[in-house]
């Protein structure tokens, strides 16, 4: 990758991950890919109907990005599910498994998870020593992916209590409005949850702030948890949406990817 092409391509970071030596992450963008259409930009979705080789394109850019130019992006075939995988070795594209987040202590494995509103989560401990990437839809976060991620941490050698997550950009309460099942389903787990929904313009419907209820759930378990605070649906320019998508009653959409690696 020219140095042109990878000043193109220009992530979101935070400066909470930033700080830990040996880890480089992003939150990237549609900023810097090759895909056309109503996938233009950096689209990694290897689950969408774009053409294959900009796909292909978009992952070496982002791969490239993070010091691993040639090397696979450890993403998983993400289910909405509360399953971790643990890695020591780059997962091939024809073999993802099935789970929505993934761990590592292997340095130069980039993991990653792919977004279209949901949370993605990416984590590290102060050492230096572990890193994951977590989705974290509604369905996942309260299923417990979160709890699950920092537990596959800590068997892999970090230190709960030193570990940094930080929940990147994702569809925010004002543009999440969900019916009287959802708020329902989230109340009959735990009646604190309905601080995070509120009345909709609609009647009996509610909006429900995602990304507040995942800072929670990221807190109770324990890690030092921060977000990036950007809306995947309000800004069409960086943002893939499925939401939006889906009230454009467009085809398809593309997917953006939340990265981290232990560079040594």
């Amino acid at each position: 990758m020219n140095d042109e092409t990878r000043d193109a391509v220009r992530p979101i970071r935070s400066e909470r991950l930033s700080g830990i030596p040996n880890v480089r992450h992003g939150f990237f963008t549609r900023e810097g890919g090759v895909s056309q259409g109503i996938y233009a930009g950096l689209n990694v979705g290897l689950g969408s109907d774009d053409d294959p080789s900009l796909i292909r394109e978009n992952r070496e850019r982002v791969a490239g990005w993070l010091g691993r130019p040639g090397q696979p992006l450890s993403t998983p075939h993400q289910v909405h599910s509360p399953d971790v995988v643990t890695i020591s070795e780059p997962i091939p594209e024809d073999a993802r498994p099935k789970a929505d987040a993934v761990v590592t202590a292997t340095p130069g494995v980039v993991v990653g998870v792919l977004t279209a509103d949901c949370g993605p989560i990416l984590f590290a401990d102060d050492a230096g020593k572990v890193v994951a990437a977590a989705h974290a839809g509604w369905k996942g976060a309260l299923g417990g992916v979160i709890e699950n991620t920092v537990d596959a941490m800590v068997e892999a050698g970090a230190q709960r209590d030193a570990i940094r997550a930080v929940l990147g950009p994702s569809i925010s309460g004002e543009n999440y409005e969900v019916g009287p099942e959802f708020e329902a389903r989230f109340r009959a787990a735990d009646a604190a949850n309905a601080q995070f929904f509120t009345p909709s313009g609609r009647e009996g419907h509610f909006m429900f702030d995602l990304p507040a209820y995942t800072i929670m759930r990221l807190r109770n378990a324990g890690v030092d948890a921060d977000q990036i605070g950007r809306c995947t649906y309000s800004d069409e320019t960086l943002f893939y949406s499925y939401r939006r998508t889906t009230h454009r009653r467009e085809p398809d959409y593309g997917r953006q990817i939340s990265a981290i690696v232990l560079s040594n």
